[in-house]
């Protein structure tokens, strides 16, 4: 991780799954609309951009795949030209049927009180996306936390 200051955002939860399973759910958007976006293009793949959907906020992102290593690590770039941030998870395996999940989020622009927004708003949204998946590989629920997070007639 190229993290040079505080400027980042940093969320981790074990979910009581195989390595192999949890790292299928994030790279393969038929399982990641599960518990995050609503609709992913394809499979992230090293080298490739892929589009997320969330279609309840009427919002798609490209993303761009840095890093893929197997079970092991995913890096994505992503966001608003010239305002791109990477995205880095890390699987720790703890034993056969249990990983550790970490998402860092960083590369934040701006003036301190743009970055601190930003840091706030990603460590929150990755917490409710770890939580999603917790709940959906642990026990095939579907949460609908980020959903949730914004219903229709709040302001």
């Amino acid at each position: 991780m190229a993290t040079v200051n505080n400027n980042f955002a940093k969320a981790e939860m074990l979910i009581r799954k195989p390595v192999s399973e949890v790292f299928q759910a994030f790279i393969n958007p038929e399982i990641t609309s599960k518990f995050w976006f609503t609709k992913g293009s394809e499979k992230l793949e090293e080298g490739k951009s892929a589009e997320w959907t969330w279609e309840m906020y009427g919002f798609s992102l490209t993303i761009f795949t840095k890093v893929i290593e197997e079970d092991k690590r995913i890096v994505i770039e992503w966001g608003n030209s010239g305002e791109e941030t990477i995205v880095e998870w890390i699987f720790n395996a703890l034993d056969e049927k249990e990983t550790f999940v970490s998402i860092t989020n960083y590369n934040f622009k701006g003036d301190a009180d743009t970055i601190l927004s930003e840091v706030r708003n990603s460590t929150e949204g990755f917490t409710l996306v770890l939580a999603g998946a917790k709940a959906f590989l642990e026990h095939n629920l579907q949460l609908n936390l980020v959903l949730d997070r914004f219903p229709k007639g709040l302001s």
